[in-house]
């Protein structure tokens, strides 16, 4: 299905998110190295990269820090590749899988997923294996689309996710089972609270979240528990400053 779409996936994205896909990028692009000095070399990894606009971001924002993107649909990746020897920018894409990253323990320093933890197969397990490849004390940072908010808004909202959406992805990318999936499985999501406490249960601490554009996305970010220091105090992980909410 993700290979299906990908040659009109990017358009899609800015056209059915109003553009604000670019700014959710760029939040989650900050929070991944907030208080981390620049010039310190890093090794960073986008899960779930697709078309590797976050990876792009990242590597964008430090060009010194390794940013590896994985991705299990071979043409979304092939895209990615394109657009970032378009932009000069590099960044190694990889086949593979989330549920399964082909990488040892404790190998990143960052990891990051915009967009595709809700369609992992097991959401528990996925977290798991971020928790795995990241370095004591590394830094999760996850962009998802929570289930449509209260009120009057979220009502306009799912009308617009179920009725529009849907016709809108489907007449564009020629692929309408696409656009009926995504609203499905936004709606099958754990809320933010719900996932928050599903990182915390994966093994991370100093999990938080914020909703972005009144709740149309929502990130989080966590941390890998650090080592204990030689002492017995154990080292702190530099904890990103959230804001309680965010202005749309």
């Amino acid at each position: 299905m993700f290979g299906a779409i990908a040659r009109r996936y990017d358009l899609l994205n800015g056209l059915l998110s109003a553009g604000f896909d670019r700014r959710w990028r760029a939040q989650a692009t900050r929070a991944a190295f907030r208080g981390l000095p620049q010039g310190v070399p890093l090794r960073v990894l986008d899960v779930a990269t697709g078309t590797a606009d976050l990876a792009l971001a990242l590597k964008r924002a430090r060009p010194q820090a390794e940013v590896v993107g994985v991705d299990f649909a071979e043409p979304m990746l092939a895209i990615g590749r394109r657009k970032a020897r378009a932009r000069g920018l590099s960044v190694r894409l990889e086949l593979g899988d989330g549920l399964a990253l082909p990488y040892g323990d404790a190998q990143f320093d960052v990891v990051t997923i915009a967009y595709g933890l809700r369609n992992f197969a097991d959401i528990d397990r996925g977290l798991r294996e971020f928790l795995r490849v990241l370095r004591p004390g590394g830094r999760l940072v996850v962009l998802e689309f929570p289930p449509p908010p209260k009120g009057l808004f979220g009502r306009a909202f799912r009308f617009y996710f179920l009725r529009v959406l849907p016709r809108l992805g489907g007449l564009v990318s020629g692929r309408g089972s696409a656009y009926r999936y995504l609203p499905a499985s936004v709606l099958a999501f754990p809320d933010p609270q719900a996932l928050a406490a599903r990182i915390a249960a994966a093994g991370f601490v100093g999990v938080r979240f914020r909703l972005q554009t009144l709740g149309v996305s929502a990130l989080h970010t966590a941390f890998k528990p650090p080592l204990p220091a030689p002492s017995g105090d154990a080292v702190q992980a530099p904890h990103a400053a959230t804001d309680p909410k965010e202005t749309p």
